[in-house]
């Protein structure tokens, strides 16, 4: 093929399906994900934890839970504010399911062994976003610190 028409095709080449719009299971990947970068480093453990935590918690295959955690990746992408996830989780779930919520992140931050400032404050914030105390993070931590 020509240079120009590859040029040319190249405009024409589909566009990308827009996002849907946010609900808690999706604002919990974009949170997983968020944690996950917060460090500037998005680990290979970190991908796979949040696959296994969005198949078991949506009742999915791993094929299923991989394409969820990209539109999760592009949500996150695209949303600057933490606050607006979690106030979706907080409005829509219960205390128990947000503390499930605050344990899959932990559970995200612990995966490659490592606990950095930038990850835990991240953390942090959305656990107040979530409307949750310091000992429901505490043992949010630790619950997932066991797992």
């Amino acid at each position: 093929m020509p240079i120009v028409q590859r040029i040319l095709s190249a405009f024409s080449a589909p566009r990308p399906q827009p996002l849907p719009e946010p609900d808690a299971k999706l604002a919990l990947g974009a949170l997983m994900v968020r944690v996950a970068k917060s460090d500037e480093t998005y680990r290979v453990e970190e991908i796979q934890r949040i696959d296994r935590i969005l198949a078991h918690a949506n009742g999915i295959g791993p094929i299923e839970a991989a394409k969820m955690r990209a539109t999760c990746e592009r949500l996150e992408a695209q949303a600057p504010e933490t606050e607006s996830f979690a106030a979706l989780i907080r409005e829509t779930v219960s205390h128990g399911g947000r503390m499930e919520v605050l344990r899959a992140l932990w559970q995200v931050l612990l995966a490659d062994g490592l606990e950095r400032p930038e990850e835990i404050r991240t953390i942090d914030a959305t656990c107040a976003a979530l409307g949750l105390s310091e000992a429901d993070n505490s043992a949010a931590h630790a619950a997932a610190a066991e797992a």
